[in-house]
């Protein structure tokens, strides 16, 4: 099978691909043929040997896939060859096929595509863990979404209006990706480029402050998001884009009873009951109309470095898909 490869660490220029053998399965996986794969800041950092966990050399990099079921294994009770399925992974997605445990599939409904499901793995639970588990959500609450027109960004403003947010203030870098949040339904729009941004926040929540902030990018975003809180405001952080520390007084949180509060997927796949009804909400979401999926550019599985090239260089919006042998159908 063909497969996406890196040997070294470094620029989009080390992705290369190879021709290998096909994975064995064992006796609760099953082998899925490959449709769509997702495109994510989590491949950038493992192909530059920075990601959270060690990257072995050589790997193929690749976390979301979905695709047909081909094979199971022999202790594989929920799913049968021909299943239309969608998983998040380890790694190995950036192929034609995939071995993958039985635990970690979710089937894919009549209706949605595969380009669509697999924008959900990552990006999709990401959004709503954020929101449901770690932020506690409650209705009538604001909420603060930053990159409100990336792959996570937007999808957070609809779940937040889904799960019943009062307002749902969007930041961007740009007119038009403020735009596209204004589209997913934002109810303010903020320019995070400009100079007192976190001011114009406060003036929209006529001085409170918001009730959740979704925050990945660390450093002076963190500090001057920490300043929008309000009083019992809750601040998840899920990413550190700019490499940058974040310190923080403890003392500013104790006088406004706010946390700041930890966010990683990997420990919410452990609990397989709550990583499945999460997935199974989100995938109805989209097969019912109610959650809408920005693709932001489909490229042939031999074009990852290309489409790694445009993410990495913040020139698109929505998710960037990888595709083998896709097709339209559902």
């Amino acid at each position: 099978m063909k497969a996406i490869q890196l040997e070294r660490y470094g620029g989009p220029e080390v992705l290369q691909l190879v021709k290998i053998d096909k994975p064995d399965v064992g006796n609760r996986d099953v082998l899925v043929e490959i449709k769509a794969i997702g495109v994510n800041y989590a491949d950038v950092a493992r192909r530059e040997g920075k990601y959270v966990v060690p990257t072995p050399l050589p790997f193929i990099p690749g976390a979301e896939v979905a695709g047909v079921i081909k094979e199971v294994g022999k202790d594989v009770k929920r799913f049968k060859p021909g299943m239309r399925v969608v998983s998040l992974i380890e790694s190995a997605g950036y192929s034609e096929y995939a071995a993958i445990p039985e635990m970690t599939l979710a089937p894919i409904p009549d209706g949605v595509e595969y380009r669509d499901a697999v924008a959900l793995p990552l990006q999709g639970q990401t959004a709503y863990h954020i929101l449901k588990t770690m932020g506690r959500l409650e209705k009538g609450e604001t909420v603060l979404v930053h990159a409100a027109a990336g792959g996570v960004g937007a999808i957070a403003v609809q779940l937040a209006k889904l799960f019943g947010a009062g307002k749902v203030i969007a930041t961007a870098s740009s007119e038009e990706k403020l735009a596209h949040a204004k589209n997913m339904g934002a109810d303010h729009l903020v320019n995070y480029t400009e100079v007192g941004w976190e001011s114009k926040v406060r003036e929209l929540t006529d001085g409170k402050g918001v009730d959740v902030a979704l925050e990945m990018v660390g450093g002076d975003i963190f500090r001057k998001t920490l300043k929008c809180l309000a009083p019992f405001g809750r601040m998840v952080v899920f990413g550190a884009a700019s490499g940058e520390r974040s310190p923080m007084d403890a003392g500013e949180l104790m006088q406004r009873n706010q946390s700041v509060v930890g966010f990683f997927l990997p420990q919410i796949m452990k609990n397989y009951e709550v990583y499945q009804n999460s997935f199974k909400e989100l995938l109805d979401y989209v097969r019912n109309g109610d959650l809408q999926l920005t693709i932001g550019g489909t490229f042939d599985l031999e074009e990852a470095a290309e489409a790694q090239r445009l993410l990495q260089g913040r020139k698109t919006m929505g998710k960037l898909v990888l595709t083998t042998s896709y097709k339209t159908e559902s």
